[in-house]
């Protein structure tokens, strides 16, 4: 197993969204701990987000042992940001070290998690038991569901931002799923938007993804309103005190994200698509870090 062969198949720069994701479920739970004395462990948080990073290279690694056991790693025109690592194609991985590289994933993920279910209590086993199914499933059984775009939002969005959360208090608050919605509806778009350069080969192994189910331009104006509604959810949390006012600082990203959803219906020219889902990942990092600052600064000025 070669180390280019698993820098490659995790797919390093994307495990930045991780990264950032344990970040604002710590900012958020720092920020409620400034606010009203509720506790917060910056071990946790550490610990907390390296195995979201680990569980994020799970996904990846698995989504690729499933996608050459199908057929379509061969059959994709592979891009930056869709189409897999092409680490198997290319000889860099087998898929049988592929398959191990994954379950070694795992058998890091599995002790964290029960660590913080020994330490925070065992709310956190029916959270923990579904990150683990989403992360098996996605490939092989949710792709072929017709709508599988929640299954990242929710498993990449909600959940590492409420686990995250609760490793430091025990608790889920409507607070805490408030601050992670954001989250899902960008996580949900960034995998919707990667997905519409592989609507042909997606097709020959029976995915159903929303630019197939509903075709490109439907799903154009499906990806524009999700992502308009992550900032109008930021405003109404905001505007009912579920937020702190610096969490406005997410709106910063709003111009970006304007190009983003007129990009989005120029599908069909390759060159500048490619330049659109750039933008759209910019816009899916910036935002969350951002929102992650905005809880900061609300933990140091509060009020």
């Amino acid at each position: 197993m070669r180390l280019k062969g698993v820098i490659t198949v995790v797919r390093v720069p994307f495990l930045i969204l991780a990264l950032i994701l344990g970040i604002l479920g710590a900012a958020v739970a720092w920020c409620e701990a400034k606010r009203f004395g509720s506790p917060f462990h910056p071990g946790y948080a550490l610990l907390a987000t390296f195995g979201l990073v680990v569980a994020h290279a799970a996904v990846n690694i698995f989504n690729d042992y499933f996608d050459c056991r199908s057929g379509l790693d061969f059959r994709t025109r592979r891009t930056p940001f869709s189409g897999g690592s092409g680490a198997i194609p290319q000889g860099l991985l087998t898929i049988r070290e592929t398959l191990w590289l994954g379950i070694g994933c795992l058998v890091i993920i599995i002790p964290i998690g029960l660590f913080f279910t020994w330490a925070a209590g065992w709310k956190l086993v029916p959270l923990l038991v579904l990150a683990l199914l989403l992360i098996v499933l996605y490939t092989p059984l949710i792709l072929k569901m017709g709508y599988p775009e929640w299954s990242p939002g929710l498993g990449l969005g909600i959940l590492p931002v409420m686990g995250a959360y609760f490793v430091h208090t025990g608790n889920y608050t409507a607070g805490a799923f408030i601050a992670s919605m954001p989250s899902f509806f960008l996580v949900h778009n960034l995998l919707l938007l990667n997905e519409f350069p592989d609507v042909e080969a997606d097709r020959t192994v029976r995915r159903r993804t929303l630019p197939i189910v509903l075709g490109k331009r439907n799903a154009a104006v499906f990806f524009s309103a999700a992502l308009l509604m992550t900032y109008l959810w930021i405003v109404w949390a905001v505007m009912r005190q579920f937020m702190p006012v610096y969490a406005l600082l997410a709106l910063l990203t709003l111009p970006l994200a304007i190009q983003v959803i007129r990009g989005a219906f120029r599908y069909d020219e390759r060159e500048v698509f490619m330049t659109v889902m750039t933008k759209n990942v910019q816009v899916v990092l910036a935002t969350q870090a951002l929102l992650a600052a905005g809880y900061i600064l609300g933990g140091i000025f509060p009020g």
